[in-house]
């Protein structure tokens, strides 16, 4: 399945949970077309409430191959409401693909002000996103040990250490790039191109 199929299913979790999808049709169709087995099916009917059985779908429909989110869209003919939703959340998704790093601000180095907002941006994502800038586990470690207690002062010591190591190669570009192969939310994106 797609990331941005996957991040569309975790953002609508407790809505789809509080509709009772699995306790219809859903996962019946879902078997029929091959998307999940019949051992995930009974795994899914024998959970002992609506919301756990629609969590249970939740959780093991992700694992299921690319056709597995469009098969899904096509099984909820019972829930047209929850279809068009998560059909609009698709389309909003592929604007959310056009953002591009303008040319002009490409080689600049960020601001600490910069890497401040970017960094209360990014919570729990800050590690990822270090990782793909080069900092290792011992640094990370480091950024959490000396701040226990925030997020935020973990992030923000993280991206001044990797400006600090990478000197004027720490551009745009390189933390752009690094945004996006850590797959974080275009929010993030956004900040960055709205502080440039």
């Amino acid at each position: 399945m797609d990331r941005k199929h996957r991040d569309i299913l975790r953002r609508m979790r407790l809505e789809l949970c509080s509709q009772g999808l699995a306790d219809g049709l859903v996962p019946q169709y879902l078997f029929q077309e091959g998307v999940i087995t019949s051992e995930q099916l009974e795994d899914i009917t024998s959970q002992a409430t609506s919301q756990r059985r629609t969590m249970k779908l939740l959780d093991v429909l992700p694992t299921r191959g690319p056709k597995a989110f469009q098969v899904f869209l096509v099984s909820l003919s019972e829930f047209p409401w929850i279809r068009d939703k998560l059909d609009l959340l698709c389309k909003e998704s592929l604007v959310e693909k056009t953002l591009h790093l303008p040319n002009n601000i490409k080689d600049i180095c960020p601001s600490d002000k910069q890497l401040s907002l970017l960094a209360d941006q990014l919570g729990a994502d800050w590690e990822k996103v270090l990782g793909y800038l080069g900092l290792d586990h011992v640094e990370l470690y480091k950024c959490k040990v000396q701040n226990p207690y925030s997020v935020y002062s973990q992030a923000m010591e993280g991206l001044v250490k990797w400006k600090r190591h990478m000197g004027h190669k720490a551009t745009m570009q390189y933390l752009w790039e690094a945004l996006q192969a850590a797959e974080v939310h275009h929010s993030s994106l956004e900040t960055l191109l709205q502080l440039s």
